[in-house]
């Protein structure tokens, strides 16, 4: 199966229904699997990554993302709704960590190779959804993935949007169930022997030890165990190898000790081209796609219909009837099976847009793309300092939100300060949550306007600022600290004095200022005294 598709997760589900395996394995790191049953808290929501990072070098990390529609995600909540054991298979994230790969991602899905992978490259990555888009006559790999599998009801599926019950659909064969995965192993096992690894030598090492997982499982288990990895793998995973083999393929892998944990992520890290790819360019319109199989598209003119109208645009249930009809008719004509997103996209365009790719541009970033942001339960594992800048989160009512959005704060009240002062000492950690703007209002300095936005990567920050102390407070004390010591510049230290008195850091004053007693004392330029003198003048002014 592909990493993330509404049709993919629907088909796994079937086949898992249908075969009922005995133990399921799920293509991540090993080191998850103690966090697996987080997976059926009803506080953990979806979208989410599993996080690893380096303890030693936190900034050394890798996230495996997983949303509602990811047929993994899919698979680990069947197993653990069915008492079915379930288990990470994949190269552990101590080995792949130390080898500064990324996150394991299919052939052509995920992000740029790191500079070593790049050195190895000796061939092209190749990007087998393409390469079979390509056969069948299709320029664009995700129309033809779209339809071909996105769109496809797997056996047994109602028209009301759901799965039948257990045990209500008698004609679930497992054969019916596995035979999309029989045909896209089979295609696989072809571009396997056209491409080899497919520009991607290190994946020899994976599939070793995924090979090596799943006779560990057989032997456990027997033969009925299922497997839920990216279709790319399947022939390795089928290949007969010796078990020396792979063991050789293992031998003298380098190790780095590792911490692992669940953080919330967002769709729209999800979409390739935000730095993080997952091989999808509209996880919202996969998201809609998944949870509103009956009717989809009649529900997204709707959703798209609510979004314009609250920009203020004059959208009616005429336009959204006929926005329908043009889909549908634009899916026939173009010899589709269903109406896809390009077909929606060009229907609201012509009638809802009036022609116009300005009001589409928001459709897309709000909808197609989205601004999900998932929630993890609090039991989850997370540094020290990550816990108390939840707590100090939920005190001061600042919800860490994807979507970015504008705070104005009146600092002659105290819920405002504390808040104030929480962002500066998060900008002074380089967690960079929050970003100070000109304010509209007023240019007195009891007034202070913020842009948040809280990325997934921010949690990665948080853990290389651990190294500073446990709280928010005594990390941004210590670090203020450092920075002083070691500055050389004297405008370093009269802005590094700003930011402490902006933040609250009293016992980090007078350290600072010392420092910045010494540098004046010293410097005699008046080009750096007069670069120093801004910070100093808006510290007065405070």
């Amino acid at each position: 199966m592909r990493h993330h598709g509404p049709g993919s997760a629907r088909a796994v589900l079937a086949a898992l229904r249908a075969a009922r395996p005995a133990a399921v394995l799920i293509e991540g790191p090993p080191e998850g699997d103690a966090l697996l049953p987080l997976a059926a808290d009803p506080r953990m929501r979806p979208p989410v990554a599993l996080l690893a990072h380096a303890v030693d070098d936190p900034g050394r990390a890798s996230f495996w993302p997983m949303a509602a529609f990811s047929p993994e995600w899919v698979a680990i909540r069947w197993a653990l709704d069915h008492d079915v054991p379930v288990r990470f298979i994949d190269l552990p994230a101590a080995h792949s960590l130390a080898l500064k790969e990324p996150a394991p991602e299919e052939p052509g899905e995920g992000p740029e190779r790191a500079e070593h992978a790049q050195e190895e490259e000796v061939t092209p990555v190749v990007d087998p959804i393409r390469v079979l888009a390509g056969t069948a006559g299709y320029d664009d790999p995700e129309r033809w993935w779209e339809d071909v599998v996105e769109h496809r009801s797997p056996t047994g599926e109602r028209d009301d949007g759901g799965m039948p019950p257990e045990g209500a659909a008698p004609d679930d064969a497992p054969g019916d169930a596995l035979a999309p995965f029989v045909a896209l192993a089979e295609a696989m096992s072809a571009l396997r022997e056209a491409y080899g690894d497919g520009g991607q030598p290190r994946d020899a090492v994976r599939e070793a030890y995924m090979r090596i997982q799943l006779r560990t499982a057989r032997k456990e288990f027997g033969e009925g165990v299922a497997v839920v990895c990216g279709a790319w793998h399947v022939p390795a995973l089928a290949a007969r190898t010796t078990l020396a083999a792979d063991r050789a393929l293992l031998k003298g892998l380098p190790k780095v000790k590792t911490d692992l944990t669940w953080v919330p992520w967002t769709h729209r890290r999800l979409a390739r081209q935000s730095g993080y790819g997952a091989g999808i360019d509209s996880p919202g319109w996969y998201g809609h796609l998944f949870e509103a199989a009956d009717r989809p598209i009649e529900r997204w003119m709707t959703k798209v219909a609510g979004l314009l109208r609250c920009e203020d645009r004059s959208v009616s249930t005429a336009h959204v009837i006929e926005a329908v009809r043009l889909a549908e008719t634009l899916a026939a004509l173009r010899g589709r099976p269903l109406a896809g997103l390009g077909e929606t996209t060009d229907a609201v365009r012509a009638v809802m847009c009036e022609g116009s790719d300005v009001p589409l541009a928001l459709v897309r970033d709000r909808l197609i793309v989205g601004e999900s942001l998932g929630e993890v339960p609090d039991t989850a594992p997370a540094v020290p300092l990550q816990r108390d800048l939840t707590r100090s989160q939920r005190t001061l009512r600042l919800k860490p939100e994807a979507s970015e959005r504008e705070l104005d704060l009146d600092l002659r009240k105290e819920t405002d300060a504390a808040r104030s002062r929480l962002l500066h000492r998060l900008r002074l950690l380089d967690v960079g949550w929050g970003d100070p703007v000109a304010g509209r209002g007023s240019t007195g300095t009891f007034r202070e306007s913020w842009r948040l936005s809280w990325e997934p990567e921010l949690h990665i920050r948080v853990a290389e600022a651990g190294v500073w102390g446990t709280t928010v407070l005594t990390a941004a004390t210590a670090k203020a600290a450092s920075q002083a010591v070691a500055a050389t510049a004297l405008a370093d230290v009269t802005a590094l004095a700003e930011h402490c008195l902006l933040a609250g850091l009293p016992d980090a004053l007078p350290v600072v200022m010392k420092a910045l007693a010494d540098r004046a004392a010293l410097d005699a330029d008046v080009g750096h005294l007069a670069d120093a003198l801004p910070a100093l003048a808006r510290s007065l002014r405070y």
